[in-house]
């Protein structure tokens, strides 16, 4: 069992830090982009007539690709969206709903809170230094503007010296 999920992380490791190899931009077109990274999770339109592609590794890859392609088809440049550098671009009372699309993506678990009408967005990542994987949680309010953001550490991140665990 334990060389299995060994070996399923290692290949999600492999998968995840490979994504985009060969794409070349101004040279790839969005043909090549959908035929290495698979169909897009959602397209957004962008500034210049650009269009992004997004594709999320969410959750285990703990990465989401922006592959931003220009009007004539050619891909301009292939982004990880998920740093820490991104989140404190977003700011609160500032901040509208799509511009956090914009930015980081579709998130992998949205949910929405009856009582306060709020909208939460979760953004599975990594962050440089830090031991274990977070969750980039954003609010947003009924108004379409983001009310909270904050990280907490990942529910599903399984310590290796977590009591009752086997090894």
């Amino acid at each position: 069992m334990k060389l299995i999920v060994a070996f399923a992380l290692a290949a999600l490791t492999v998968a995840c830090s490979t994504a985009g190899r060969g794409l070349v931009p101004g040279q790839s077109t969005v043909a090549d982009v959908e035929a290495r990274m698979g169909p897009a999770a959602e397209k957004r339109p962008a500034a210049g007539g650009e269009t992004v592609y997004y594709y999320p590794r969410l959750p285990w890859g703990y990465a989401t690709y922006a592959a931003r392609i220009a009007p004539d088809g050619k891909l301009v440049a292939l982004e990880q969206r998920l740093t820490l550098e991104n989140t404190e671009q977003l700011k609160v009372g500032a901040t509208r709903a799509n511009d956090v699309l914009d930015l980081l993506g579709p998130p992998f678990e949205p949910m929405h809170q009856r009582l306060s009408g709020k909208d939460i967005w979760t953004y599975p990542m990594r962050i440089p230094g830090y031991p274990t994987p977070r969750w980039f949680l954003v609010q947003i309010s009924p108004d379409g503007v983001l009310s909270e953001k904050y990280f907490i550490d990942d529910p599903n991140w399984a310590r290796p010296d977590a009591p009752g665990l086997r090894h």
